[in-house]
């Protein structure tokens, strides 16, 4: 394959189980960075890319919520890129006043500043309610009181022009102390996260346009012993920034039947999971939707070394690292994202894998 031509490769790094590498405030950045360019065309989910107050606009990285990106590995989506989104922020209406403010304020600055399309901006009939939970794994989730103020928000602006969607919803203060302590000393779990998969999950399968979460809490104390991979999200009073510029160059959503309908719809931009040179994903963390669709469609697996609580790894699905298993599947075994992007330049260059270490073994005969 020619290099410069694009290899489009899937970054998964599932949310709220602690991985070392993306269980922080954007903390896979310089991952995802590195990723898309060796492949010159990462998709990857808002968990990655989202720091807080910090985040990193790549044409070549396509931000796709985690629900999508499993439609997507299924063959059920498409993946249109996007110049620019015009965002619609829905609110929880359990938002304090001053909490509400310094978002309001996130967005008038990222209009000003960044040039982003925003708007319209619309608070729900009534609070969320949200809560947040651990499971017996340790792994983080959440529920909402109600999904009918949600929906409704959503779909109001979608019907007011919106084509993604940035979710504000009023987080608990009361999150475990311990947990919340160890989180910000680079121990545990984001507590939060699981449960914001749950609210964009939610809204990209009723709209079908991209969604991203922004959860809102109430400033918390000074940690002097704070662990680097957490300070994203202790530099300003909101999460929505990264939101916001992520959701801006998001891709749509094509649904197959679409083109079934238009026929005279332009192709040439899809990406499709046809398409997908690689899938890059943690060890442990292999039974997600998004890696088994990969592996029926035996599309190269890149396993990395990046612990976290879930231990579904390759011998739990049956599959053996170096070997052709599953539909002549390749899967290989790294342990860091540097070496994963070593890989990724190879197979994109179609260099054989084994003609890069020594010893080299004999062709044998057969």
């Amino acid at each position: 394959m020619n290099a410069s031509k694009p290899f489009p490769t899937l970054l998964l790094i599932p949310t709220g189980i602690g991985c070392e590498v993306g269980g922080f405030a954007g903390d896979a950045i310089p991952s995802a960075r590195l990723l898309a360019a060796a492949s010159g065309c990462l998709i990857t989910h808002p968990n990655v890319m989202n720091g807080a107050s910090l985040y990193w606009n790549d044409k070549r990285i396509q931000y796709v919520e985690g629900f999508s990106i499993d439609r997507f590995a299924c063959g059920d989506l498409l993946l249109r890129p996007c110049i620019s989104q015009k965002v619609g922020v829905l609110i929880d209406a359990g938002l304090e006043q001053e909490i509400r403010q310094r978002h309001l304020q996130v967005i008038d600055g990222c209009r000003a500043t960044l040039g982003l399309d925003i708007g319209p901006v619309i608070m729900t009939d009534t609070p969320l309610e949200i809560s947040t939970m651990t499971s017996t794994s340790g792994a983080s989730w959440g529920e909402l009181s109600c999904l009918e103020p949600l929906l409704k928000a959503g779909e109001r602006l979608k019907e007011e022009g919106a084509t993604a969607i940035a979710v504000i919803t009023r987080f608990p203060d009361d999150i475990e102390l311990k947990s919340l302590d160890a989180y910000r000393q680079g121990k545990g779990v984001d507590l939060s996260s699981g449960c914001e998969a749950v609210i964009s999950h939610v809204l990209v399968r009723h709209l079908c346009i991209p969604c991203a979460h922004a959860p809102a809490f109430a400033p918390v104390e000074i940690e002097a012993c704070l662990d680097p991979r957490a300070a994203g999200e202790e530099l300003g009073h909101t999460f929505l920034p990264c939101v916001l510029v992520g959701l801006s160059r998001a891709p749509d959503l094509v649904k197959p039947h679409f083109l079934k309908q238009n026929s005279l719809f332009d192709r040439s931009s899809l990406i499709s999971i046809e398409q997908v040179g690689a899938v890059i994903a943690p060890d442990g963390a292999l039974g997600g939707e998004a890696v088994l669709g990969c592996i029926e469609r035996g599309i190269p697996l890149i396993v990395v070394s990046n612990p976290g609580i879930s231990k579904v790894d390759l011998e739990a699905l049956g599959v053996t690292v170096g070997g052709n298993v599953h539909r002549n599947m390749s899967t290989f075994n790294v342990p860091n994202y540097l070496q994963a992007a070593g890989l990724l330049l190879s197979l994109r260059e179609g260099i054989a894998i084994s003609s890069l270490t020594r010893p080299i073994k004999s062709v044998p005969l057969i």
